[in-house]
């Protein structure tokens, strides 16, 4: 995003194709690709992290939002994502499925079992007072997050971020927001072994050289 002089923020688009089967490439192309500033291709899937990583190095705007495809987080609630940074109290915003928002569809219990773990150790060794680090939903002042250097290509690219930007002294806000997720049957991805790899990669950026 940029934030022009009126502060009413203006979008650029930048999407990424991570390797997709499902005809979803010749739509873009067909339909999407001249609407928008700039799309990236990958041959093959490299993972989220590999995506958010090449989306953030092309990004120009002020604010840099990483969106998922499948709309579990809605793109309505981008004002108040940003709006701490607009108001310059944060450098970085989370979005966060625990603290209000809207509605939220209720799901898997052990997931929140395991994102509440995984968030306590985070949130131990980071020194912060997280409560939803793997919501997806974040806002970054642009020069804050490609300062970083994201080497996770999957879903652990969030803890990663998380560490590094902590180890930066930034200033971090937290805001409710809704949220619509997918069952397994819908296309959800995740799994207890992703929460396996969030915490060795938490142990790992935080506590290692």
């Amino acid at each position: 995003m940029k934030v022009k002089s009126s502060s009413v923020p203006s979008k650029e688009i930048i999407l990424i194709d991570d390797g997709s089967t499902d005809g979803s490439r010749e739509l873009i192309k067909s339909r999407i690709e001249p609407a928008i500033d700039k799309v990236i291709y990958h041959d093959k899937n490299k993972g989220k992290g590999a995506a958010i990583r090449e989306g953030i190095a092309c990004a120009t705007g002020d604010v840099v939002i990483i969106q998922d495809a499948d709309l579990e987080y809605d793109p309505r609630e981008y004002e108040t994502l940003i709006q701490p940074i607009l108001e310059g109290k944060a450098d970085v915003v989370c979005g966060s499925r625990f603290v209000g928002g809207d509605s939220h569809r209720v799901l898997y219990f052990w997931h929140y079992v395991g994102n509440k773990f995984i968030t306590l150790i985070s949130n131990m060794l980071t020194n912060l007072n997280l409560t939803d680090l793997e919501c997806c939903y974040k806002a970054y002042k642009r020069e804050i997050i490609q300062k970083i250097k994201i080497c996770e290509n999957g879903f652990d690219s969030e803890p990663e971020i998380i560490a590094k930007i902590a180890k930066l002294g930034c200033r971090i806000y937290e805001v409710g927001i809704s949220y619509s997720g997918r069952t397994y049957t819908e296309g959800k991805k995740i799994t207890w072994r992703d929460g396996i790899q969030a915490l060795w990669t938490i142990l790992r950026y935080n506590l290692l050289p």
